[in-house]
């Protein structure tokens, strides 16, 4: 058993007869054969492998992976494997349901049981305690994080095969959704480059490309957008089929890191996350905790590091779908190969949110870990007794948490306190595409939408709400009051993230961005509506879109063939478009990838050795943003073999100069802009460089732009626009100079969405800057214009700056 021991309850058993001996010793031995066989019949994960998972310098593939889990479906009736769909690559993507077996021979009775509970309807009547726990646990969708991959064969072996009275308890009562890895492709990514540099100096280095091949880490930031295909096929998995009660997100941190940090978070959380589901986290995180000190694990540590303020990662978007979201982070190793960590590291691992350092006791983190040897095979344990901890709860509490989602399922559909009644997408609006698209989005994840077969009034500002306003047939609502109320307000509304300064007077960071309202980073016009008249009859007046050709329909759009379908090439002209790559993997190269891919426009992805030679190929060279470090140096020797490492050098700065004055367009995004200040020498100051987080933040928040909508980079684009701001810049351009100002961050009403300390330091700035040089043209964005694919309302000014040059 992975499971830490139990011990006896100290009761005394009852005397029996010497009769009665013979026949319990008859049965019992009866039983352990019959077990003893059962486990016979189950293949151990090493002898389909050839090698026990988790052992120091082995890896599994994805196929290996998929395998075995083939194999055990096959050989034991408490598993179920099934494909929910392919990965970006073509890979298949799996989950096993593992239960009892005739849990297993039921499922489809205990999915719609559960998708009922989800989508309960006041008034209805339901036996909650027929029902079984949903739980979901998902591995290494960051693939580096590659333990939790090569952990679930253990997990599944453990479930499958054991006949001990807790494991019978546990698949009695819980239907698990294990999911081998989020992320496949990444999974053979870093496993081909693992073997490749296994026993050379470069062992257990990260590969030198993305693991995922557009968003590399970021894809655990797609959770309400929609935009990979692994997002979407766990997501129709979760929200439209299974409603899972618990979903558990297991990852790993820095190797310095406590050994594992568990629920419950720090502060601050997101306001429309039920305190009942905060409670419930808390409860299972402690759990974890507990089972983790009862084994002797120092370094567990609580309430540090990770929030629940923002929503789109795999263990936060539950929260917003009524479910209790897991997160923890086991320290690392590298990759599958051990590493020894001394005192002296540990003590130089600077202090996070809620943890001073590892060394020291708190009563967060009451036994620290003094460091030591650190394997995968430590990593594995901790994540199997941490997650058989999990399944106990889901176990003994079974209809609690069933009662749970129920129970706030029929609370959701109760108006609240300065609620609007719905938020109305407007009919007649502009970028139908992108109006379609926003409107799938929503639909994947559950979010019921409806059409408005006729006029309908309503108010559209919550302080006056006797104003009534006259909102078109044709347009779109969403109904606050539903099941996933959460979601929907969680989306539409603006966030306002709570000001925390630290004892310094500086801004504390955020675990990841402070807003993201969606129709607002897409660029897609809505309103909320209050005090709706005759809403009594309102549904009436309705018609719920089932399928998104429905909606395109409306739009007064082609139908497509399938979900999420490619959108159409926005350009007239198009030029010749060249991205630069290179070898540091870059996530903003990836999702700028994602939009040209998902917009059918044609590139040619640029090397460094293709920038140092000169061969460019290319009208329009695009630089995302990347530091002048990562572009020109790349990659150390010391860290990678020489075919992945040197940068663009200075000959490549020299090369991108030439294409310049030869006629070319350089289109650089937020940090590689600093290269490119530098290096043409233009008369751009940013205006919170060297300001201290006291002085100036913005943690990933939506701002308002003033566009000069007559500059030809403007052409289609809105004279207020909202574009993301991520630790971005802000320019002045010096007096007299050519470079022109396209759009300037707004001086007034200029925060949208999230937070901004120090406003001051940008308003009226420039924030997307043109200039002439030789016979080409520099186009400079102060902010990524198409950050993580979600900003589609700064898309145009990318797709403007893609046309060929007259």
């Amino acid at each position: 058993m992975f499971r830490h021991s139990r011990k006896s309850s100290g009761a005394s058993a009852p005397s029996v007869t010497g009769g009665a001996v013979r026949v319990l010793t008859a049965i019992f031995l009866s039983a352990f054969l019959a077990a003893v066989a059962f486990g016979q019949q189950v293949p151990t994960p090493k002898s389909v492998l050839g090698f026990q998972p988790t052992d120091d310098r082995t890896i599994a593939d994805w196929k290996q992976i998929t395998d075995y889990f083939a194999k055990l479906d096959a050989a034991s009736g408490r598993v179920k494997v099934q494909e929910i769909g392919k990965t970006t690559l073509g890979r298949s993507q799996i989950v096993a349901f593992i239960s009892s077996e005739e849990n297993i021979r039921n499922l489809e009775q205990h999915r719609g049981f559960s998708e009922s509970i989800a989508n309960a309807v006041p008034g209805q009547k339901i036996d909650l305690g027929r029902g079984k726990a949903i739980v979901a646990i998902s591995c290494s969708i960051h693939s580096t994080e590659i333990v939790a991959s090569q952990m679930s064969m253990l997990m599944a072996h453990e479930l499958a095969s054991a006949t001990d009275a807790e494991t019978k308890n546990i698949l009695d009562n819980v239907i698990l959704l294990l999911i081998p890895s989020a992320n496949p492709d990444g999974i053979d990514i870093v496993a081909d480059w693992y073997r490749k540099t296994l026993g050379t100096k470069y062992e257990g280095s990260s590969p030198p490309e993305l693991y995922h091949h557009y968003a590399g880490h970021d894809n655990n930031r797609d959770w309400f957008m929609m935009n990979l295909a692994e997002t979407r096929n766990i997501t129709k998995l979760f929200w439209q089929e299974w409603f899972p009660q618990i979903v558990w997100d297991v990852h790993q941190q820095g190797q310095t890191a406590a050994r594992m940090t568990v629920p419950p978070f720090f502060d601050p959380p997101n306001p429309r996350i039920d305190p009942r589901i905060l409670r419930e986290l808390g409860l299972l995180g402690y759990k974890m905790a507990a089972d983790l000190q009862a084994t002797g694990q120092a370094g567990i540590v609580t309430n540090a590091t990770y929030d629940t303020w923002w929503h789109g990662g795999f263990r936060s978007a539950p929260y917003y779908h009524n479910s209790i979201g897991i997160l923890t982070e086991a320290a690392s190793a590298e990759l599958m190969s051990p590493v020894t960590i001394t005192k002296q590291q540990l003590e130089r691992q600077g202090p996070t949110r809620g943890y001073r350092n590892p060394l020291e006791t708190a009563t967060n983190a009451p036994d620290a870990w003094q460091g030591g040897e650190w394997s995968p095979k430590d990593i594995a344990r901790i994540e199997l007794v941490a997650g058989f901890g999990v399944l106990e709860m889901a176990s003994k509490f079974r209809k609690r948490y069933i009662e749970n989602m129920f129970q706030l399922a029929l609370k959701n559909q109760q108006a609240g306190p300065n609620e609007p009644e719905a938020f109305v997408v407007y009919a007649g609006q502009p970028r139908e595409e992108t109006v379609s698209r926003f409107l799938e989005i929503l639909m994947w994840q559950g979010m019921e939408v409806r059409l408005l077969t006729e006029e309908i009034e309503g108010a559209t500002d919550p302080n006056m709400r006797d104003h009534i306003h006259e909102i078109p047939g044709g347009s779109f609502i969403v109904m606050v009051n539903q099941a996933q109320k959460p979601n929907v307000l969680s989306l539409f509304e603006e966030q306002v993230y709570p000001e925390r300064l630290n004892e310094k007077g500086e801004a504390e960071v955020p675990y990841d961005v402070a807003g993201w309202t969606l129709p607002l980073q897409m660029g897609v016009e809505y309103t909320p509506v209050y005090n709706i008249k005759d809403s009594a009859n309102l549904l009436g007046r309705t018609e719920v879109i089932r399928d998104i050709n429905r909606a395109r329909k409306a739009l007064n759009l082609s139908p497509v063939s399938g979900p999420f379908s490619k959108m159409p090439n926005p350009l007239r002209n198009p030029a010749r478009v060249g991205l630069y790559k290179g070898w540091t993997g870059s996530m903003d190269e990836g999702w700028t990838r994602l939009v040209l891919d998902s917009h059918s426009i044609g590139y040619k992805t640029l090397m460094d050795e293709d920038v140092r030679s000169g061969e460019l190929g290319s009208d329009v060279v695009i630089l995302p943003s990347m530091g002048e470090r990562s572009i020109v140096q790349g990659n150390s020797e010391q860290r990678y073999p020489k075919e992945y490492t040197g940068g663009i050098g200075d000959e490549g700065v020299d090369n991108l100069r030439k294409f310049v004055s030869e006629g070319g367009r350089l289109v650089c995004f937020d940090s590689s802009c600093d290269l490119v200040i530098k290096a043409f020498g233009l008369p751009l100051k940013n205006t919170v460089e060297g300001l201290n987080r006291g002085q100036f933040y913005c943690p990933g928040s939506i701002l308002a732009l003033d566009v000069d909508t007559s500059d030809p980079l403007a052409r289609g684009l809105k004279e207020r626009t909202p574009a993301y701001f991520t630790r971005s810049s802000a320019w002045e351009i010096g007096e007299g100079s050519a470079v022109k100002s396209v759009a300037k961050y707004a001086e007034d009403d200029l925060l949208l969405s999230g937070w901004i300390l120090g406003e001051q330091h940008i308003k009226g700035k420039t924030a997307i800057a043109s200039a002439k040089h030789g016979k080409g043209e520099i186009v400079l964005f102060a902010f990524r214009p198409q950050h993580r694919g979600q900003s589609f309302a700064t898309f145009r000014f990318i797709f403007n700056a893609l046309e060929r040059m007259k």
